[in-house]
């Protein structure tokens, strides 16, 4: 009998060692990860790491709400160093290796445009972007190039630097030079912005692109003085753009500033000094606040370890991850070809608006098993995606004003159309 149950005692503790190996791998198994490829560090190093905290922060109120299907949605994040090469390497690896359904990142277009030529669209893997703006995202879906896998949480270039020509006439500023970071967003920006502002009556009295990581800006500083402009666009991003508006400071430019949305940061502010940027004005993609705003504002600087929510793009990462949550969820697996297809459909009109945070999460989960459709209306407003996985939004008209960043209006998505067609514009 002793024996007995001895070795009925040993088979039951098998047994059950048995069964929670088999919960743990089942768990496992059940885990669903996405991929982040976002700049840490470098030149938009800033912009990453809000984004990484963001995109984390998403994850865990889906996984607090109850979790995609069941299952908890995990981040594996990479660091490309703001450089696309690097960014191609870890990308490679996520797919290859982890075989993640879903990329997100990069930030900068720099970096996600060779993600999404060299991995995720031959990969067939769904890549969403926060914050990379270049209208040749835009120009590769049309050419079906991205195979419908590119999605992003901001609006086109082509519209911002519509909506910055028509601000900086607004603002006086009708004769200026322009120092651009010389990538593709850079250039893009400075091209688009130039043909509006040229028809609207402005002067561009000089264009001088700059590579990055430079530990001196002098020489383009002095070249972009040629002309008297009255004013300095800078597209940059907050390291270099610091660097840059300094050198032009030094050298005796003009302290009138227009600026893109990589300068809407308290870095930048700090490095220059708050002083030298009272006639500082910017534009960014804006945002039509929801009860998601609220939620965000009030929960992220906490969750972040101090980061601001007003970080360069902070609240469009945010939504990614909850996008690409709902849409995994919506998908019912971690199909890349599911997946894509549901992202629209959980932004799209009609369905119940959903909102950021555990409670509201949980709702959408919980209509998604009912099969009732639902319309997340996120951080940076109600969004849906259009045929080329673009966004349509407003545009935040801001100026510094005490080393603070204030907004002074918004200009519609509409808005921007009209600009366009009264300056013939394309």
């Amino acid at each position: 009998m002793i024996r007995t149950s001895a070795a009925a005692s040993v088979a039951a503790c098998a047994l059950a060692t048995a069964m929670s190996l088999t919960g743990v791998s089942a768990a496992r198994a059940c885990d669903v990860t996405v991929g982040l490829v976002l700049e840490l560090t470098g030149p938009a190093g800033q912009y990453g790491q809000a984004g990484a905290k963001s995109v984390e922060m998403a994850f865990r109120d889906l996984n607090e709400a109850g979790g995609v299907n069941g299952c908890t949605l995990l981040a594996d994040t990479r660091d490309s160093q703001s450089q696309g090469n690097v960014a191609v390497d870890q990308a490679t690896q996520l797919v290859n290796i982890k075989k993640v359904p879903v990329i997100i990142g990069g930030i900068i277009s720099s970096v996600s445009l060779p993600i999404l030529t060299s991995v995720t669209a031959p990969a067939g893997v769904v890549q969403v972007s926060p914050a990379s703006s270049s209208p040749t995202l835009t120009a590769l879906a049309r050419q079906g190039k991205t195979n419908g896998l590119f999605f992003r949480t901001i609006t086109s270039d082509a519209l911002q630097g519509t909506a910055a020509a028509k601000y900086a006439m607004d603002r006086g500023l009708t004769k200026l030079a322009i120092i651009n970071v010389n990538n593709d967003f850079g250039v893009n920006m400075a091209q688009e912005f130039a043909a509006t502002y040229k028809a609207l009556g402005g002067t561009i009295t000089s264009v001088t692109p700059y590579n990055e990581k430079q530990a001196s800006y002098t020489a383009e500083a002095s070249a972009a003085m040629a002309g008297d402009p009255e004013a300095l666009y800078l597209i940059s991003y907050p390291v270099d753009g610091a660097t840059i508006a300094r050198a032009w400071i030094s050298q005796g430019g003009p302290q009138t500033f227009l600026l893109n949305d990589g300068m809407n940061s308290s870095d930048f502010i700090e490095a220059v000094g708050a002083k030298y940027l009272e006639n500082a004005y910017g534009t960014s993609s804006g945002t039509s606040p929801t009860e998601s705003t609220e939620y965000f504002y009030a929960t992220y600087k906490d969750f972040s370890g101090g980061i601001e929510p007003s970080a360069p793009a902070a609240d469009r990462s945010y939504d990614a991850g909850a996008i690409v949550g709902l849409a995994i969820a919506q998908a019912g697996s971690a199909d890349p070809q599911a997946i894509k297809a549901a992202i629209p459909q959980v932004v799209a009109e009609g369905g119940e608006p959903i909102y950021a945070g555990p409670e509201q999460f949980a709702h959408a989960l919980d209509l998604i098993k009912q099969g009732k459709p639902i319309r997340y209306e996120g951080v940076i407003g109600p969004v849906t995606f259009d045929a080329n996985g673009d966004i349509t939004g407003p545009f935040r008209l801001w100026k510094i004003t005490g080393g603070e960043i204030e907004t002074l209006g918004e200009m519609s998505a509409d808005d921007v159309a009209a600009i366009k067609a009264e300056a013939g514009v394309k």
